[in-house]
């Protein structure tokens, strides 16, 4: 729905494209009316831990209900399952042609049609004169083909530091082991700050994974030698010390070929450094990406240059608006997409009122 984020120089920090976009729109509309919007119509929101914000009734049909009863109330037609074909500005009035040749004209007409993945797909904006930054996948998965770790689908960890190798990306963040690879907050978010770069690759790179953010190298090696000191008798593979979950553990030391019953005391210099170097300086292969249906965030849309943020209105086409991730604005994972959409909605339509 949002995210619990009130600072506007924090808040713009969210946005891979169209930060300084959306920081000139936020100062019209951004969290704190989000959320007083919604009360005022019967919705009251909460944060969660992680600063998302849902209803307090923890269903996404309270906020379904709520729009549909604004709808009703200024007597909005919603039709459902109409293509628009093609679109013309004549005689200072819009003509909008579905698919089945119905031809709707309006004094202004605001296009909300949430993000294209297919460059053909803004044909019929494109010949209203506006350009399109090329679209790309965001927020998607790594997939990590035949790897081993996808054995431990399930298994979390609340705070893991992965970096693409040969770039200065890098996040950190929960994470989840899926059975076709890594996928989580700190992956979501990577995703969304490398959208361009990780297309050009074709998406497939080498990441780095620091399972033990806390330590780099230098600072494990040191904690092995107190463990070893303090557990000599006990079996590597029974004593995890460092919080990770068991099958996570018991597989970084089977993949550093430390056998199963050996001691700590007993460990060699050799596989104690391979196991050091699979802790925090562990490298994957990313062949491939996973996203849920089709892409549920695309960076590229309409380029920002060619629309006011100030009215969402378009500087090429009079009347003509703009709301939603049709624009070449995207967030990383956590309501900031929700956000941009209410406001640039609701800059759009006060735009409208404003001019009638």
């Amino acid at each position: 729905m949002a995210h619990a984020c009130f600072d506007m120089d924090t808040m713009m920090k969210n946005y891979p494209r169209g930060r300084h976009f959306v920081k000139k729109a936020f100062h019209h509309f951004c969290t704190k009316d989000t959320i007083k919007w919604f009360e005022e119509k019967g919705v009251k929101l909460k944060p969660e831990d992680d600063g998302r914000m849902f209803p307090v009734t923890d269903s996404s049909q309270s906020i379904i209900d709520c729009l549909i009863r604004e709808a009703n109330k200024y007597k909005v037609d919603i039709l459902m399952n109409v293509q628009v074909e093609k679109v013309e500005k004549l005689n200072d009035q819009f003509h909008l042609w579905t698919a089945n040749r119905q031809l709707f004209t309006a004094d202004y007409l605001c296009i909300a049609t949430g993000g294209y993945h297919k460059s053909s797909m803004f044909k019929w904006i494109h010949e209203l004169g506006h350009a399109i930054e090329e679209p790309v996948p965001s927020l998607f998965t790594f997939n990590l083909p035949h790897h081993p770790v996808t054995k431990l689908m399930g298994v979390s960890l609340p705070d893991v530091r992965i970096k693409i190798v040969g770039s200065k990306l890098s996040e950190q963040g929960p994470l989840l082991i899926t059975h076709w690879g890594l996928s989580g907050p700190a992956v979501l978010r990577l995703s969304a700050w490398g959208a361009r770069e990780l297309a050009n690759k074709s998406y497939e790179f080498e990441i780095m994974v620091n399972w033990l953010p806390a330590y780099d190298e230098q600072a494990l090696k040191e904690k092995f030698l107190e463990i070893r000191a303090d557990s000599a008798s006990q079996k590597l593979m029974n004593k995890n010390l460092f919080g990770l979950p068991q099958r996570l553990w018991e597989f970084h030391v089977q993949q550093s070929g430390i056998p199963e019953n050996l001691r700590w005391g007993d460990l060699p210099g050799k596989l104690q450094n391979k196991l050091i170097q699979n802790l925090v300086t562990g490298q994957f292969k990313v062949v491939g990406k996973t996203t849920f249906k089709e892409e549920f965030v695309t960076a590229g849309g309409i380029k920002l240059s060619e629309i006011d943020p100030n009215t969402m209105q378009s500087k090429i086409v009079p009347g003509l608006f703009f709301a939603g991730e049709v624009m070449d604005v995207d967030g990383i994972t956590g309501g900031f997409n929700f956000q941009h959409a209410w406001t640039s909605g609701f800059i759009a339509a006060k735009s409208v009122s404003m001019i009638r």
